[in-house]
């Protein structure tokens, strides 16, 4: 059976994917940390804005998502770092299994222990704002579509700085740029319903380039861990 086949792309997926799952699973304080920076930032914003609720509706859904982005980029570094200090990287990417199937199930790991939570939360920031029943769940539905398209940027980025000095402020440089269009669109869908608009298109918008982000996404971080070895 060659390595390409789909039933080992599968099984190098969810290895990969379980592994990285049960690390974060040891390392629970990183988790959290990710999580509490996100609550802070959104309870922070209505003591240096103003308490004006109708103010605090219209500027909720660029607040969580400015917070979903920030909180993500401080677990995205740790992607690939330890693995490229103790070695595994390098043998993970001579090993017979697909590097890009490898990459997938890390990033589909990251997503689950960092970027999920943060999805799950949205709701109870939408009440904190005073945001509608509707506008919430168009926020939370941005954020459910977005996410893990912030998580493959990340990804490739992280991929892109490994080994340099000052890895965590280039990456923010690299991510934070090709970040700006999921953070419009994710905010814009929330934005829409609060003035009576659908979101359908920023929510296609935001769905397709999820979909962009899954198919390309592992070819690319797998090409960039490649020339960091090179």
């Amino acid at each position: 059976m060659r390595a390409t086949d789909p039933i080992d792309v599968l099984r190098a997926v969810r290895w990969a994917c379980g592994r990285d799952l049960l690390l974060a699973m040891r390392s629970k304080s990183e988790v959290a940390l990710v999580l509490v920076f996100f609550i802070l930032v959104i309870s922070l914003f209505p003591l240096g804005v103003s308490p004006d609720p109708k103010l605090l509706e219209r500027i909720a859904p660029g607040i969580a998502w400015v917070a979903a982005l920030l909180a993500s980029l401080l677990s995205l570094p740790r992607l690939f770092a330890i693995d490229h200090a103790d070695g595994s990287l390098e043998q993970l990417a001579l090993a017979p299994a697909p590097l890009a199937a490898i990459v997938a199930g890390k990033v589909l790991a990251h997503w689950l222990a960092n970027g999920l939570p943060l999805v799950l939360l949205a709701p109870l920031a939408g009440v904190q704002f005073g945001l509608s029943l509707e506008t919430n769940a168009a926020l939370t539905l941005g954020l459910l579509l977005g996410t893990p398209t912030l998580s493959w940027l990340g990804a490739i980025g992280a991929a892109l700085t490994l080994g340099t000095r000052a890895g965590s402020a280039l990456l923010a440089l690299l991510v934070l740029p090709l970040a700006v269009p999921i953070l419009i669109f994710g905010a814009g869908a929330a934005e829409s319903v609060a003035v009576g608009l659908g979101a359908q298109a920023h929510l296609s918008l935001l769905g397709a380039g999820m979909i962009v982000a899954w198919v390309f996404g592992p070819f690319a971080a797998a090409l960039a861990v490649r020339i960091a070895y090179e």
